[in-house]
């Protein structure tokens, strides 16, 4: 007899001899979820989504009790169903209880006779009993299972899964756990039971000595299988005859096929990965033979190596269109016909992207890439006669048929990308194939190991490879190698990190050209030459998203993440509705600060990292003798940036006393007139000490910065040629970086006196003749440059005085610290210097610096 329920709220009792519906049971007024035999045969238990639990008595076909209520509702929530289920006996039922709990149901009067409650904070979703019915494991919301001692009614063991756990089945002789997760993916938990408790297939019940099948169970004399075998095909032996079921016993493989082992772990790994494998008890020492050779048949269950993947693709769904490529240009789109598949490939900015007529696919490709010159596209092997196939197809070209077709004999494609002139295909053969625009067969590489995936970006191309197999912790050994297809050069090879037990997900490069990585954990990197080459941390989904959510990736920039935002169960997008992108913030994941200005500190790394990534950038430009204009204009605007993240964070050490950090952060502004207004906020906040200590390292500075114009300066009058140039023209002459700086101050300086007002007094005069005087008296003598150091020397002797406030950069300064020192002794109020200080803090860090006519200003004034 089969039962059958389904939303009709009604139970179709089918016999499954001739199919004929013996009966249908009416009762529930909401859909049935759930349905149970109990093992004597005599009743049947149903459960519906709205908590109502009844008995039927299957040889009459009458309701004997109806439990309204005692189980969740759960709605029109298709994702969660109410279950239930007899213990092996047939005297308890088991029904999902109200607080998170499972309740257990007398057999004959349906009373409730005790509950088990643990740790589970939503509603269970499936429980299964062991084969003696003395242990239970549960599984909930929350992603967690339980395994349970019924007969002391507490948990004796968990689990945390990354997925939630639909169905689990107890292994019929042995102590082990099926479990299947709502993706799909399934893992064996071994020794699921302590050795030190009763086995869980100990004691089996009268009433299941004979299964449903009509299959014998083994006792304990006739014990002669495995406790890891599998079970042989039902109804044949080893030799292929048939046997009565009745007769029949269960039996194992000697032998297990390495392909029935490939599929059993998936890359989530859902063994247990926390607590090392319990030894499962010995019977006798017949069976320790029989384990050992178990345990060499557990060797193939080992972790597997991630297989090839098209990064922004996704995987094909029958009768669906799917995505081939997806990224920050456009996606290219495919649906499968009865022998062919029709290909679109769609912009997202349809006003500069060329329109692109669909094309009709008989090859049946499955990867492909996509920029703003052309496609590329392949497909895997599918027999002897349909070889792998690699297309490109450009959008625009002077030339017809500037279509391009390379087909692959006792190999396939396995990752394909695109470059400004070229176009790459990794294979089977661990072969890189490189490939013109037009065709041209340039390149063929041998790589160290199988691909994982491949990306490009202008001239550079991106490959990830296996280095080895898994680690038995399921870590896969990944390694990137980078590539300068233009040069012919390897850039940079080594270890591509992962979150421990993840796998990648998604691979490519950034905006700015930067390689980048994102696992199955929700971890974002981004590599950079910092350290001699090392990834950053720079994303974590777990801080990010919020319960039901997962992130598919599809590119980034300097400060922000663009992803696509599924719901569960959900890992990936479909086609229609039409994916809307979702801007996240990039973020280190940074400790707990004890100053509290997290925001700050994660903008202070990510200033460091995009000026550390374009000064590179510079340098390469101009090692290829090219303009970097454009490049040093951003570089000093994220300077400026930086120093107004800095002397906000110099404001916080401050007010909480961490005088040591404030002293660090002004050693690392950029631009001198930062330096001074942190000098002013120190004399603000009533802190001399510290405004002396933050203008010695002005002092210094400028000291520093005399030092090299005088060097260069007396190099130069050795120097006819130099000196002639510097005479004729002395702005050129001073285009090196270390001649820089005294344009600079001077900018600077002036820009203060025309953005703030400040106007010269009469000794400023008085000061500017005597220097008319020198600056004439050094042209005859050492020529322009030595007038720069005249007059870069004499400015600083005007800042340094020999007065008690001689280390103040100017007398305005000066007389602010001694009125704040004269106001401390007399005592003044806190709340006039916090509110000057706040003032300082907005004058300094709403001023725009403006960016200096020399690109070189800014190494030096660092």
């Amino acid at each position: 007899m089969l039962a059958a329920a389904g939303d009709d709220e009604g139970i179709k009792l089918i016999n499954t001899i001739d199919g004929s519906i013996a009966r249908v049971l009416k009762g529930h007024r909401g859909p049935v979820t759930g349905l149970a035999f109990d093992p004597n045969g005599e009743y049947l238990a149903s459960i519906d989504s709205i908590g109502t639990v009844i008995y039927w008595e299957l040889q009459s076909g009458r309701t004997l009790y109806t439990l309204n209520g005692v189980a969740p509702d759960t709605g029109s929530d298709t994702s969660v169903l109410n279950v239930l289920s007899w213990s092996p006996d047939g005297e308890t039922l088991a029904v999902p209880g109200m607080k998170n709990d499972i309740v257990m149901y007398d057999r004959d009067t349906a009373e409730k006779l005790f509950t088990l409650r643990g740790d589970h904070t939503q509603p269970i979703c499936f429980m299964s009993w062991s084969p003696n019915g003395r242990y239970m494991a549960t599984s909930s919301l929350d992603k967690q299972v339980l395994i349970w001692d019924v007969k002391r009614k507490q948990d004796i063991d968990r689990q945390k899964f990354d997925e939630r756990i639909s169905c689990m089945a107890w292994k019929p002789i042995g102590n082990a756990l099926a479990v299947i997760d709502v993706m799909g993916k399934y893992g064996v938990w071994e020794s699921v039971v302590p050795s030190s408790m009763k086995s869980p297939t100990e004691d089996i019940p009268n009433s299941q000595t004979r299964n449903s099948n009509g299959l014998l169970f083994f006792d304990e004399e006739d014990q002669d299988l495995s406790m890891s075998g599998s079970l042989s095909d039902l109804g044949e032996d080893s030799h292929g005859e048939s046997e009565p079921p009745s007769r029949k016993r269960l039996r194992k493989q000697s032998v297990i096929d390495d392909d029935q082992h490939e599929d059993v772990y998936d890359e989530l790994n859902l063994v247990r990965k926390t607590e090392p494998q319990r030894k499962v008890p010995r019977v006798n020492k017949e069976n320790s033979d029989k384990e050992k050779d178990a345990l060499k048949a557990m060797t193939a269950f080992r972790p597997k190596m991630q297989e090839a993947f098209q990064p922004g693709s996704t995987p094909p769904q029958p009768g669906k269109r799917h995505f081939l490529c997806y990224n920050m240009l456009g996606s290219i789109t495919t649906i499968k016909h009865d022998e062919y598949s029709h290909i679109e490939i769609d912009f997202h900015d349809t006003s500069t992207g060329p329109r692109v007529p669909p094309m009709t696919d008989h090859y049946g490709f499955t990867m492909a890439s996509l920029n703003e010159n052309g496609s590329v596209f392949a497909n895997p092997c599918k027999g002897e006669k349909n070889m792998s196939t690699l297309m490109y197809r450009p959008f625009c070209s002077w030339a017809n048929n500037s279509e391009w077709y390379m087909r692959f004999e006792g190999e396939e494609v396995k990752a394909v990308a695109l470059g400004s002139t070229w176009v790459a295909a990794v294979t089977s053969l661990n072969f890189l194939r490189i490939f013109t625009n037009g065709g041209l067969q340039k390149h063929i590489l041998s790589l160290n190991g199988p691909v994982v995936t491949a990306a490009g970006f202008s001239n550079e191309l991106a490959i990830v490879t296996h280095v080895s197999d898994c680690l038995p912790s399921n870590e896969q050994m990944l390694e990137f190698t980078l590539f300068n297809i233009s040069k012919g050069t390897q850039v940079f090879k080594g270890r591509l990190p992962l979150t421990p037990g993840s796998y990648l997900t998604w691979f490519g490069f950034s905006e700015e050209g930067q390689i980048t990585s994102y696992d199955s954990k929700g971890i974002l990197r981004v590599f950079t030459s910092q350290y001699g080459g090392t990834w950053l941390p720079l994303f974590s989904a777990s801080k990010e998203r919020k319960s039901g959510e997962n992130y598919w990736v599809v590119g980034l920039n300097a400060s922000k993440l663009f992803c696509v935002v599924c719901k569960n169960p959900d890992t990936f997008p479909q086609v229609l509705p039409k994916p809307v992108l979702t801007l996240l913030n990039l973020s280190f994941p940074l400790a707990s600060s004890d100053l509290g200005e997290e925001a700050l500190e994660n903008e202070f790394m990510l200033n460091n990292l995009n000026l550390s990534q374009i000064q590179n950038r510079i340098e390469v430009t101009a090692v290829e003798g090219l303009d970097t204009s454009s490049l040093d204009d951003e570089a000093f605007d994220i300077e400026a940036a930086q120093d107004r993240c800095i002397f906000r964070l110099i404001a916080s050490c401050c007010n909480c006393d961490k005088l040591v950090r404030a002293i660090e952060l002004v050693k690392l502004l950029s631009i001198e007139k930062s330096v001074r207004g942190a000098i002013q906020l120190a004399t603000a906040l009533k802190l001399p000490i510290l405004a002396e200590r933050f203008n010695d390292i002005l002092e210094e500075r400028l000291r520093n910065k005399a030092e090299v114009l005088n060097t260069t300066s007396l190099s130069s009058k050795h120097d006819p040629a130099t000196k002639r140039s510097e005479i004729s023209e002395p702005i050129v002459s001073l285009s090196s970086a270390k001649l820089s700086a005294p344009l600079f101050t001077k900018k600077v300086k002036s820009l203060d006196r025309v953005k703030f007002g400040k106007q010269k007094t009469d000794s400023d005069q008085t000061t500017n003749l005597e220097d008319s005087k020198e600056v004439k008296d050094a042209e005859k003598n050492g020529g322009s440059s030595h007038v720069c150091s005249v007059k870069e020397v004499k400015n600083l002797e005007t800042r340094c005085p020999s007065n008690p406030f001689s280390k103040l950069p100017n007398i305005q300064e000066g007389k602010k610290v001694e009125e704040a020192t004269r106001s401390q002794s007399e005592g003044p109020s806190n709340k006039s210097s916090n509110e000057e200080a706040k003032k300082v803090v907005g004058e300094v860090t709403g001023k725009q610096c403006q960016r200096p006519s020399n690109p070189f200003l800014k190494s030096t004034v660092k």
